[in-house]
């Protein structure tokens, strides 16, 4: 990664984990929190770039992604993303929470057969988080999570195109436990911050919250806050 998040005023906070994890419930919570601390708060979603979402549904729906340019076109989602909307609030002293950043793309991309430093060097111009949080839980939690009263698995979401075994579900359940492994083999790598995803919700999100906490000082605030905040710093 090009640049860290301390190069900019603002901070970088981001989510990763297996489907299942937890990380999107947790991320949501700390969005809400921040914005009720009267934090200008910003936030960003893994493949949500609209440059790119009209190809990506097309080759989804007839199945005409390789890795490779599965892999390329969620670069250019992110490369859309990070210029647009994750470089220009940090640059105004803004929180960026983003759920999913580039290590979903070393671990998926992976998975599924790309090699692991060409994977890096696209992503060489992500800037690097203030924290980056990875939800843990055993691969069985996980698929119990995302399986319950599922009606059916995405072609792609199964990771079918890897020819890992007919049936989606055992499929699914291969893929997701190979993404598992990329995940675990980068937190020392990338000093990812652990937190078990077993934990009741509101513990973990206790431990996010500190962990947080000691970046905020100086972030931006909303209007309105920080017309207040002045005042309650100037005792009045």
């Amino acid at each position: 990664m090009c640049k860290s998040s301390g190069s900019y005023p603002g901070k970088l906070f981001i989510v990763e984990g297996i489907d299942g994890s937890g990380k999107s419930t947790q991320i949501d919570l700390l969005h809400k929190w921040l914005l009720s601390q009267g934090y200008s708060t910003f936030f960003s979603e893994w493949n949500s770039s609209p440059l790119v979402k009209r190809t990506t549904k097309r080759g989804k729906s007839k199945r005409l992604l390789t890795p490779l340019t599965f892999s390329l076109i969620h670069a250019t989602d992110f490369a859309d993303r990070t210029e647009r909307n994750i470089v220009p609030p940090l640059k105004a002293g803004a929180a960026v929470l983003a759920d999913r950043y580039v290590y979903t793309a070393f671990a998926r991309d992976v998975a599924r057969g790309v090699d692991p430093q060409w994977v890096r060097e696209v992503y060489s111009f992500a800037v690097k988080p203030t924290v980056a949080f990875y939800f843990r839980v055993p691969l069985e939690v996980a698929l119990d999570r995302i399986l319950t009263g599922r009606p059916e698995l995405k072609w792609y979401e199964a990771g079918m195109d890897l020819g890992l075994s007919e049936d989606p579900y055992e499929s699914f359940k291969l893929f997701q436990g190979r993404i598992l492994e990329q995940y675990d083999a980068m937190v020392d790598e990338f000093d990812l911050q652990v937190i078990d995803g077993t934990l009741p919700i509101a513990e973990q999100q206790q431990q996010v919250r500190s962990i947080v906490q000691p970046y905020l000082q100086h972030l931006l605030r909303r209007p309105d806050d920080a017309f207040t905040y002045r005042r309650r710093q100037a005792g009045e």
